[in-house]
């Protein structure tokens, strides 16, 4: 099993660029954006006015729930963000579970994250310029007092660092905990059954069901509830950034 939770494997190298150009991850984002897409397109097509099939029925509830929760989140004026709201959590959740498929997830790897956190930090950029003006983006930095410019300085910056980390870290630490379980449940077999059968004692069999348990969680939930969670700080942080 592939414990590198850090990177992934570098297909294409270039020094004179000074570093990996076509990673792991990215191949299986794009393969995650492929199947995405694939998915809107089935669920999209021959739509009718009246709903008339399951797969339609799927598309607008889909369509309902993303929007109701923008609306929720950022307001009413904020609706036309339900089409990048809907493409970043799908994009999160396919990404991790995609290491159900063995594949390398791309969100252990940190440098996409941070990719996504830089896209959505530009965004809050964006608004604050739009709801105050250069002069009002330059002032508040010097609020409350002068004083704390270096701190807001840093809090600024931190923003898409945090966002990026703490979805890393998450789903991070699952892979590491669902790994240790692994190997626990292997020395568990070992020492118990060895001692009784040791014709058995090579064969891990608490590993077997046992781990799926685990997998429901760490595999399943949690990769959901971190692309929700990534979402809900990208619509708190933009509709925050437009109050001005």
């Amino acid at each position: 099993m592939d414990v590198n939770i850090t990177g992934a494997r570098v297909f294409l190298y270039n020094e004179a660029l000074g570093g990996p150009i076509i990673t792991e991850s990215i191949v299986v984002m794009w393969g995650v954006m492929a199947f995405i897409t694939l998915i809107c397109f089935i669920l999209t097509r021959n739509l009718q006015v009246r709903c008339a099939t399951k797969r339609q029925a799927a598309a607008e509830w889909i369509v309902t729930k993303v929007t109701d929760l923008v609306r929720e989140n950022m307001g009413e004026r904020f609706a036309f963000f339900t089409p990048f709201i809907a493409a970043l959590m799908a994009l999160s959740a396919f990404s991790s579970l995609s290491s159900l498929l063995t594949f390398f997830s791309p969100t252990r790897d940190v440098s996409v994250l941070l990719g996504w956190a830089l896209l959505v930090f530009a965004l809050i950029t964006y608004y604050k310029f739009k709801a105050g003006g250069p002069l009002g983006y330059i002032k508040g930095y010097l609020e409350p007092i002068p004083v704390l410019l270096p701190f807001n300085i840093i809090s600024e910056i931190a923003t898409p660092i945090s966002m990026a980390f703490r979805h890393f870290g998450n789903i991070a630490s699952g892979y590491v905990i669902t790994t240790l379980i692994y190997a626990a449940l292997a020395a568990l077999s070992s020492g118990l059954f060895g001692a009784i059968l040791p014709a058995i004692r090579g064969i891990p069999l608490f590993q077997i069901g046992l781990p799926a348990v685990f997998s429901i969680y760490f595999d399943l939930f949690s990769s959901c509830l971190q692309a929700f969670i990534f979402c809900m700080l990208t619509m708190m942080y933009i509709a925050s950034a437009a109050e001005g």
